[in-house]
């Protein structure tokens, strides 16, 4: 599958009817909210895992050099705490640009902080898009985060900024966390 999903994320139409709906953001989403919303809340979904996997060729990389970006992981009793906004439909020819690179949209549920839940949306990078990088070990990812930057800037900021936003939230993640240490135990580039 092309990184640019654009095309693919404007002919979902699951919630073209809606006058609004909940998107669940888990990466930069947290702590980078550039486009409008009616409400926000701390939330979770269940089934997946954040990871370093996907590479930006677009943000916070170069297709020379593409930085390290996080996904969602299918992994069976994980829950995945992030932040919740609520949104009107015209957000999406926004959100498809800014997640062109291998995000696609998909229907979830997502959990609040009070046990309520609604069905929103979430874009997930796949396996099978070209930009998908895969696993690797923490010390791995910090060091190809410390050494790229793309147009949105260092890649190391959208690590610091996700790991700063989920201890705001109150929110353990050992992979990103563990990824910030060995980050900030490397030479300063």
């Amino acid at each position: 599958m092309s990184a640019d999903t654009i095309s693919q994320n404007r002919a979902m139409t699951a919630f073209d009817n809606h006058n609004s709906v909940w998107l669940f953001g888990y990466g930069s989403l947290i702590f980078k909210a550039d486009f409008p919303f009616l409400e926000q809340r701390p939330a979770s979904i269940s089934g997946w895992a954040r990871r370093f996997w996907q590479g930006s060729h677009d943000h916070r990389g170069t297709p020379q050099a593409p930085g390290r970006v996080v996904t969602l992981i299918p992994e069976a009793g994980a829950q995945c705490a992030g932040m919740a906004y609520l949104i009107t439909p015209e957000v999406f020819a926004h959100l498809d640009y800014r997640e062109k690179n291998g995000y696609l949209r998909l229907s979830t549920t997502i959990t609040f902080d009070d046990g309520s839940h609604a069905e929103g949306l979430v874009y997930i990078a796949t396996a099978e898009n070209a930009a998908f990088l895969g696993p690797a070990s923490e010390q791995e990812i910090a060091s190809q985060i410390a050494a790229s930057q793309g147009p949105s800037g260092r890649n190391q900021d959208y690590l610091i900024g996700l790991a700063q936003a989920l201890r705001e939230l109150g929110q353990e993640d050992q992979h990103v966390f563990e990824i910030e240490r060995h980050l900030l135990q490397l030479p300063p580039t």
